[in-house]
């Protein structure tokens, strides 16, 4: 009764997000029904366990949340972010429509700038490029998704992506985890989706069909996609048009140094700064009694997000018209984001505890292939199931995190690998058609699922699966680099 209760929870809480309804509610409603099953104190479970769970993760990624959204709504206020689509579209033209609109996605969110907020910006270049290419509009969100999705999200070394922060207290490790594999699999995603994308253009090209007609896109405050959005990344959709845009954009220079700041201040805090500093005191009990290796990743990642806000305030300050109202709605995208992964995390850590949960915990560690190939196969379980790659990866990791770590300890494992691996793997099936990124992409790009999802699973999940296998291969026979 207790796993049939698991099952049960699990399918209300998809059934009902995929229909727009609010993770805040359907995530303790979901945990209450699995514990129910099982016979356990529902009060307790509430109060104790789910918030417990989600007051936790809260407190260890708000900044992360706060600053990330930040700094992509003042990255689009102040005309940056069109700066640098400007750019890719002048650069690499509609003959290399795919191109830019992939380099374009990818530039702005390894930088740091919210997939969300990049959604609404290189859309429309997008729109624009593949009419002018006769590139069919069916193949617009894949190249969305490859460019802001895949590699950045999960693999490139030092993505302050919130998939990427979110191992390094489980792990003790930093953004740029096993550098080598990460940059690998980036290479993997990339040259896959790229290839496929160009060959579907090609055979679109013979059979004669052009762009076609696009639906209308979706308006940002869509109440549908906006329940959806916020459990797949840190920024809520509805304050995309709140403050007001730059009329005059920034040279593409100034608009790339703020993202270089970011990536070049989280190298250092992570590989020279924190590690040269004496932080033995946070082993008191003031300081919850934690390590440096408990947080420091999530330091480093706040001050480079931190440092690239200062960056771009001095350098833009003139084309932030209405800046209070611009920092406002930064701070005001990143609350209901992370409320709705914590309510997932809460949700984990309920159905972690109850007595049932034993059989799934035996059968993931029972799986042939390693701890790596366990981890994997549960993160992209709870991903998928969830619909959030943030959401369903830590859920794995609440729940098995300890365990992995103590397999490491005996094996000899890097956790650097761990990291890596469990990144990976929560991007690849968290995006089935009711992944919010998924119904966002398709409803800004105003196509469909019909149209368009079967390449966004070829350029999205299947080149990120491709990824995955390699990274475990190359880490079991080579261990981390």
């Amino acid at each position: 009764m207790g796993l049939l209760g698991i099952l049960i929870g699990l399918a209300v809480l998809m059934a009902l997000a995929f229909r727009g309804w609010t993770i805040l509610l359907l995530a303790p409603l979901a945990a209450l029904v699995a514990a129910a099953f099982s016979g356990e104190p529902l009060l307790a479970h509430w109060t104790q366990t789910f918030m417990g769970a989600a007051a936790g993760f809260v407190a260890q990624f708000f900044p992360l949340f706060l600053l990330g959204a930040l700094f992509g709504k003042l990255m689009d206020d102040s005309g940056s972010v069109n700066a640098i689509a400007d750019f890719m579209t002048r650069t690499l033209g509609p003959k290399r429509a795919i191109l830019a609109v992939v380099l374009a996605g990818a530039l702005v969110t390894y930088g740091g700038v919210s997939l969300f907020v990049a959604f609404f910006v290189i859309a429309p270049m997008g729109q624009a490029l593949f009419r002018a290419g006769s590139v069919p509009k069916r193949l617009l969100p894949a190249a969305v998704a490859l460019g802001t999705s895949t590699f950045t999200m999960s693999a490139l070394p030092g993505t302050p992506a919130i998939q990427n922060a979110i191992p390094m207290p489980f792990f003790g490790t930093t953004a740029f985890a096993a550098p080598g594999l990460g940059l690998i699999a980036s290479v993997v995603m990339l040259g896959f989706g790229l290839w496929w994308l160009n060959f579907r253009r090609a055979r679109a090209a013979a059979a004669g069909e052009g762009y076609g007609e696009a639906e209308p896109a979706a308006a940002s405050d869509d109440l549908k996609v906006r329940e959806l959005a916020t459990t797949a990344s840190e920024f809520d959709p509805i304050e995309i048009e709140a403050g007001e845009r730059s009329a005059k954009q920034p040279t593409f220079a100034l608009a790339v140094l703020p993202l270089a700041v970011v990536v070049v201040v989280n190298l250092l805090m992570a590989q020279l700064v924190l590690p040269s500093l004496d932080f033995g005191f946070l082993a008191e009990p003031r300081w919850g009694g934690t390590s440096l290796g408990a947080v420091g990743g999530v330091w480093a990642v706040a001050v480079a997000l931190l440092s690239g806000i200062i960056a771009l305030l001095v350098t833009s300050f003139r084309r932030l018209p209405k800046l209070r109202d611009s920092v406002d709605a930064g701070a005001n995208a990143s609350v209901l984001p992370i409320l709705s992964v914590a309510s997932l995390v809460g949700f984990g850590a309920v159905v972690a505890a109850l007595p049932a949960f034993e059989m799934v915990k035996d059968w993931v560690l029972g799986i042939e292939g390693g701890p790596l190939v366990s981890l994997a196969v549960a993160t992209n379980i709870l991903a998928a199931l969830t619909g959030s790659a943030s959401g369903g990866m830590t859920i794995a990791l609440e729940a098995l995190g300890p365990t992995f770590m103590e397999i490491a300890a005996t094996t000899g494992l890097d956790p650097a690998v761990l990291h890596r691996v469990a990144v990976i793997s929560s991007g690849t099936l968290d995006s089935l058609p009711h992944n919010g990124a998924v119904v966002t992409m398709l409803a800004v790009c105003g196509s469909t699922h019909k149209d368009s999802y079967f390449d966004i699973v070829m350029a999205g999940v299947v080149s990120a699966l491709l990824a995955l296998i390699v990274v475990i291969l190359l880490a079991s026979s080579l261990g981390s680099f």
